[in-house]
């Protein structure tokens, strides 16, 4: 009899045991179409992106999976997702975390014609879950690409011109976290058998994408309210973005949207804002600010330092890492490369995209490139040269090898080899055989037969990994 009471008692414990554990689980309700559902997958019970994120969090989440195949976001839609039981019964989940991931179908023709209501039904989505007793937390997807127009007329130019403009603009209204899918898919048609649904390994790609997102944590200060003097805030892709002056220079910080990273990382564009912006919006996503201080058009010379040197200073009363990202688009690369030679200790990696590194190449046009006329007197006056001075000048980051180097950061360049305005063999290719000559670390990713435009590339992830892993921030999902 005692040993029979003994067995109950341990019964009835494990049984609380278990239910208690169940109710201190982090509830994750994904909500979506059939890239959710897991629609082609083999064994989708196994491997769609919800299943395969609960393999990867492990005990303490719970991870369900309401996709509905062919459903669109819309309310007017074809087949709206607001009427089906799996919508009612994500919010009866009780849920502390929700993704969503619609929009695909709704780029359809026959769904076109409801694209004014589409913000204000992905509002009022988020809202329905927002307004849970649980307060869930909630991630945006934003539609992968697909690879083909399909017989459903999916069209991918609808996706990136109407669907995720018009998600961006609720991510910024309603402060919501994005995911953008969209890039992670380009160029990978082997993951999209019928071109619109991603196989197991395309849901990995997203549970794993998912599984780095939840890593972050929530941002405990808003540095926008630090920036002495007035600033005005604008929509950066979803984000905010503060506009303000520094020395009487027009400048910019964004800001991740609810997270951070770990150790308030940042990314210090020098030129071009705006241009090519992949880099930069996947590292906001991923918890990072984005930063601008312009110095156009100082080429680098002692005044752009100066300038720099303050304004680093104060990205750090800010609260900003002790080390930046540096972000140099062609002439932006000499910015980069001349204050990094002097601030060696205050850079966390470098990305140079097409960078000119030697003045006499662009804007000189002294090589095999046309230069810039009048760019080049510019560059003379800034650096008050005459034309003989110009071309002995050894202020060229070309030049300066010795003391990038010595700062022991990493460096990663993307080039065009077909590049006609800054010359790969004039710049990168005497650089980088200059740095590995002096034991220093760079990787150059080469696009044959590119030019110098389109800079960057169209799926950013190799920059932005190499970003994470220089600041410490890459995250692996455990297997």
């Amino acid at each position: 009899m005692k040993s029979i009471k003994t067995g109950l008692l341990v019964t009835c414990l494990l049984t609380c045991t278990f239910i208690f554990a169940q109710k201190n689980q982090i509830r994750i309700a994904c909500i979506g179409n059939s890239i959710t559902y897991g629609a082609g997958v083999q064994d989708r019970e196994k491997n769609s992106y919800p299943a395969q994120l609960q393999s990867l969090l492990g005990d303490n989440y719970q991870v369900m999976n309401f996709g509905v195949s062919a459903r669109t976001l819309l309310r007017k839609g074809n087949y709206p997702y607001w009427k089906e039981d799996a919508f009612h019964n994500a919010l009866n989940s009780a849920p502390n975390i929700v993704t969503i991931l619609l929009g695909t179908n709704d780029s359809k023709a026959i769904n076109r014609p409801f694209y004014d209501e589409f913000e204000k039904d992905y509002s009022d989505l988020i809202d329905s879950f927002r307004n849970l007793p649980s307060h869930p937390r909630v991630i945006m997807l934003l539609p992968a690409a697909v690879s083909t127009k399909t017989a459903n007329s999916i069209y991918d130019s609808v996706i990136v011109n109407s669907i995720i403009p018009m998600s961006r603009n609720v991510a910024y209204n309603k402060k919501c976290e994005v995911v953008d899918l969209h890039p992670m898919f380009l160029g990978k048609e082997n993951l999209l058998p019928d071109g619109v649904h991603p196989n197991a390994a395309g849901q990995q790609l997203i549970a794993e994408r998912l599984y780095e997102q939840l890593q972050l944590s929530e941002a405990k200060t808003n540095l926008f309210s630090k920036i002495k003097g007035p600033i005005a805030v604008s929509d950066f892709y979803g984000f905010d973005c503060a506009d303000f002056k520094f020395e009487n220079r027009n400048c910019k910080i964004v800001k991740p949207r609810t997270t951070a990273a770990k150790g308030t990382p940042w990314i210090w564009r020098a030129r071009f804002w705006g241009h090519e912006p992949q880099t930069d919006i996947a590292l906001l996503e991923r918890g990072f600010y984005v930063v601008y201080c312009d110095v156009a058009e100082l080429y680098g010379n002692k005044q752009a330092i100066k300038i720099w040197n303050g304004f680093y200073k104060k990205m750090r009363q800010l609260g900003l890492n002790k080390k930046v990202a540096m972000e140099g688009m062609s002439r932006g690369g000499a910015y980069v490369y001349n204050w990094a030679a002097v601030n060696p200790t205050k850079v966390a990696c470098v990305y140079a995209d097409a960078p000119v590194l030697d003045f006499k190449s662009w804007p000189g046009g002294k090589g095999t490139g046309p230069g810039g006329k009048n760019d080049w007197e510019i560059f003379k006056k800034d650096f008050n040269l005459t034309e003989q001075q110009a071309l002995d000048f050894k202020g060229n980051p070309l030049d300066k090898v010795k003391q990038i180097v010595a700062g022991h950061y990493p460096m990663l360049h993307v080039v065009g080899d077909a590049d006609e305005v800054v010359p790969v063999a004039e710049n990168t290719t005497l650089f980088e055989k200059s740095v590995k000559d002096l034991g220093g670390d760079i990787e150059v990713i080469h696009k044959p037969g590119n030019k110098h435009h389109p800079h960057s590339l169209k799926n950013p992830e190799p920059i932005v990994n190499f970003i994470l892993s220089a600041t410490g921030n890459k995250i692996v999902a455990r297997k």
